[in-house]
């Protein structure tokens, strides 16, 4: 039982929005200086790591770059069955950083919730920021981001699939599927 599915966005569109969100994010901050990029595990993480290496080409700076893992910050960790940890790994003090957190799809805006908490536990960011591939609507909570990839309206009922060659070990597309959370 196969659920239908269409690709909205193909590798060379995931790679020019990811450009594009550095450029932005590069003319808001009026450069590099003070820039910190920060990823949600699991697809914030390569989506993160390209903008810095964006940034870093166009302004001949290095980025401080990190990995952050929300399970334990998530207000269903209970709902879940078995919640895997996974590493956080933020090697800069995040204090007086303006930080980008990273991820693939905004949704209900419960993740980048999860994220902003626990950012706070390393210290207090001068600002914090938020890039998306995919915002796809039905926000729960007032969540807004900052750069976007590509807006997708989505009914409930869709699915919106990330898969990036770093993750998924396949061509990079965002896809939407019908019939599933």
């Amino acid at each position: 039982m196969g659920s239908a599915q269409r690709i909205v966005m193909d590798a060379r569109d995931v790679e020019r929005a990811v450009r594009r969100m550095a450029h932005e994010i590069v003319e808001r901050n009026r450069g590099a200086e003070g820039l910190a990029v920060v990823g949600i595990r699991t697809r914030g993480v390569p989506l993160a790591r390209r903008i810095a290496d964006f940034i870093e080409e166009l302004e001949r700076k290095k980025i401080p770059l990190g990995l952050l893992d929300i399970t334990l910050y998530r207000d269903d960790i209970f709902d879940r069955p078995q919640p895997e940890v996974r590493e956080t790994d933020i090697p800069f003090d995040v204090t007086d950083k303006r930080l980008v957190i990273v991820d693939d799809v905004l949704y209900t805006g419960r993740s980048v919730r999860a994220a902003i908490d626990a950012l706070m536990d390393f210290g207090r960011p001068r600002s914090i920021l938020l890039a998306v591939l995919v915002d796809r609507g039905h926000r729960e909570l007032p969540i807004r981001p900052d750069f976007v990839g590509k807006n997708i309206p989505t009914a409930r009922s869709e699915k919106v699939k990330v898969r990036l060659r770093e993750t998924d070990g396949c061509e990079d597309q965002v896809v939407i599927m019908e019939g599933g959370l």
